[in-house]
């Protein structure tokens, strides 16, 4: 069955050449002026045909009714802001001329989108790769893409390796199988199809392009953050400060979505609509909406002896140990068997989001809280400071989140997790140490799925994944038992 493109988004370089002057246009039913170097009316003409639906006529004839060639100029000024005279500008040119997504802009601006998944859970694999990037480094920012999208949503995305997957991701050149070849570097970046069966929900990036974690080439987190967009069934905004904007441009913020963004998803994927129980296999809970819409924390968070309970995080605070799952927080005291729990914002005002990693570093009775790219500084229970790069670390720029942390005293290390390889910080010198990232499960044997948290405890590191905690002996390289999570708050 073929899935006709309706939101395939195709990244394109129409590149300005120096003579590209403006042509004096004609009134509406005249063709483009003859005067005009052929070249330059040819590159207009392919972007208004590919982009606002200017119809193609055979060669030598022109169509004398319905819109012109001058009145789908002024269409695309309008949709971009621009001064809308049906002239080639300067400014019209140098839009042309931007790398953008190939999903046509004459469809009609609004918050009603297009085609949804009916389900909250979304399965996602990644066939070929890149040859830019190292594998560790594909899977991560597809993963982080993806997650833009769940923090902002109640989505789910899973990874799995089944052909059958509802967005298969990968890296192809030219024809590739689906009626839309690539065309080499400099053209055309991406595309992806809208929810559906087939190859609903695909998303392919031209391999002969140069794919980034940084400002330099294509930035693929970027690039996919949007396309994943169109695979949820979003379609392009007029907004630049959207995501959804058509022209490709890299973005500074840590946090890609706007409120447009953020308004458009739930308009497809509320928060009613979802199973608020499930929980991906990466350890995070489908995230709270940023725009409020009712409660702020779900009835299930105050279940913890619930027998699917996961953390998003443990640490070692003080003379207690800190549970953080989504923004809610359990803390209890090692030598008490009372909980204190609620919003983490009732015990650490300054922190109003989830925490996806922490740990304690003894010697200087400070713990770290990590959420995304950024991290608190907590003494006691006092948050210091404000919120710091985890760039600070040492990390790469592709690196923009970590799933668990944990310090060893007997090492001075801090090992960060992040997905399936993991890094070792050298805190004495504050650096990282040489030949990381490593596979967690070449020193780690048996750990072989996501970390969702680490404490260490009594000379061991507990790996708390999904609702298990797998108790590793760090000096034989073997897990040595296994607890349900719930047991550490007294179930």
């Amino acid at each position: 069955m073929h899935v006709m493109p309706l939101s395939c988004c195709v990244f394109v370089w129409l590149a300005a050449a120096p003579c590209f002057t403006a042509p004096t246009l004609m009134p509406a039913g005249d063709s483009p002026p003859s005067a005009e170097p052929q070249v330059d009316v040819k590159r207009a003409t392919e972007y208004l045909q590919r982009y606002y639906n200017l119809q193609e006529e055979p060669e030598g004839r022109t169509k004398r009714s319905g819109p012109t060639f001058a009145s789908k100029v002024k269409d695309m000024q309008t949709f971009f802001g621009l001064n809308a005279t049906g002239v080639l500008d300067s400014g019209t040119r140098e839009t042309m001329g931007s790398p953008r997504c190939g999903v046509p802009d004459v469809e009609e601006y609004s918050h009603i989108q297009g085609a949804r998944w009916h389900k909250n859970v979304i399965s996602y694999s990644i066939g070929r790769y890149t040859r830019d990037l190292p594998r560790s480094a594909v899977d991560s920012l597809v993963e982080s893409a993806l997650g833009v999208w769940a923090r902002a949503s109640g989505l789910t995305f899973v990874r799995t390796h089944s052909r059958k997957a509802d967005v298969a991701v990968e890296f192809a050149t030219y024809a590739h199988g689906d009626l839309h070849p690539f065309d080499g570097p400099g053209g055309t970046l991406a595309h992806a199809f809208g929810p559906g069966p087939g190859a609903g929900g695909d998303v392919h990036f031209d391999d002969d392009e140069r794919w980034t974690a940084g400002e330099t080439g294509f930035n693929l987190f970027v690039v996919a953050a949007h396309e994943f967009g169109h695979a949820l069934g979003l379609k392009h905004s007029r907004n630049p400060q959207s995501l959804m904007y058509p022209t490709y441009r890299t973005f500074r913020s840590t946090n890609l979505l706007s409120g447009e963004d953020v308004a458009n998803i739930n308009a497809l994927y509320s928060p009613a609509r979802v199973h608020p129980n499930y929980f991906s296999r990466f350890g995070r809970s489908s995230q709270q909406n940023p725009v409020p819409s009712g409660p702020p924390f779900p009835q299930l968070t105050q279940n913890r002896c619930a027998v699917d309970l996961t953390f998003d995080a443990v640490s070692l605070l003080g003379d207690a140990t800190f549970f953080f799952r989504d923004r809610y927080l359990w803390i209890k005291h090692n030598e008490q068997y009372d909980i204190k729990e609620g919003p983490i914002t009732n015990f650490m005002p300054m922190i109003e989001s989830s925490i996806d990693a922490a740990f304690l570093v003894p010697r200087r009775s400070t713990a770290y809280l990590i959420h995304e790219s950024t991290f608190w500084t907590v003494k006691g229970s006092l948050v210091k400071g404000k919120p710091r790069a985890l760039s600070h670390f040492g990390f790469p720029a592709w690196v923009q989140d970590v799933d668990a942390a944990v310090h060893l005293v007997k090492t001075g290390r801090t090992l960060f997790f992040m997905h399936d390889i993991y890094w070792s910080y050298n805190e004495n010198r504050r650096v990282m140490d040489f030949g990381y990232p490593k596979y967690i499960s070449q020193d780690f044997p048996g750990i072989n799925t996501t970390i969702n948290a680490a404490v260490p405890k009594e000379g061991f590191i507990y790996f708390f994944v999904g609702p298990r905690v797998l108790k590793f002996d760090y000096t034989q390289k073997l897990v040595v038992g296994v607890e349900r999570a719930n047991s550490w708050l007294g179930c």
